[in-house]
């Protein structure tokens, strides 16, 4: 008797206790983020050549940053399979075990039709070696006044994407890929 009133006695103590304990989706993100994985886009309203792309790393996250010679806001961002070169379809290789592609509503040439932004090497825009999150950001073309970048990410990782004004007259494109989940 004295067995099965201890055993009911530690199994409802294991029920409580597991009740009482918080749930893992309840449990505080990383860094506070809650970014999703999942495509972001806006549509255009103005557009602007680009001009230039640079990066930045941060405690939770790095940024890929896209500046526009006037006020740029379109763009679709999102995980694919393989990114492919503006008008040929090629396929871009990217290291890194999740492709981000990154499309600008923006040409990379001015009305004239002369380049805007020239990268010194297609393969590596910015220099991100030994980043937490980047492994490559490479170009895959401007045609038809949009302009693509693949962001090679070390996985498929939460992010986030916003447009900001300046400096000067100029926008700017942000790419956030966060660290971790």
């Amino acid at each position: 008797m004295r067995r099965t009133i201890a055993t009911i006695t530690a199994l409802l103590t294991a029920g409580l206790a597991f009740l009482a304990a918080p749930a893992a989706a309840d449990a505080a993100p990383y860094c506070g983020l809650r970014w999703g994985s999942l495509p972001e886009r806006a549509a255009a309203t103005e557009t602007a050549p680009l001009t230039g792309v640079r990066a930045g790393r941060h405690a939770c996250f790095d940024r890929l940053v896209l500046d526009f010679a006037g006020d740029a806001d379109g763009y679709v961002v999102r995980y694919v399979s393989t990114v492919r070169m503006d008008g040929s379809g090629q396929a871009v290789p990217l290291r890194g075990g999740a492709d981000l592609e990154v499309v600008a509503v923006a040409p990379s040439y001015d009305a004239g039709g002369d380049a805007t932004y020239t990268p010194a090497d297609r393969r590596e825009l910015v220099n991100v070696s030994g980043w937490r999150t980047f492994r490559q950001v490479a170009w895959a073309g401007s045609f038809e006044g949009q302009t693509t970048i693949g962001l090679g990410v070390r996985a498929r990782l939460p992010f986030r994407v916003f447009t900001l004004d300046g400096p000067g007259a100029g926008s700017r494109l942000v790419v956030d890929v966060a660290h971790r989940w």
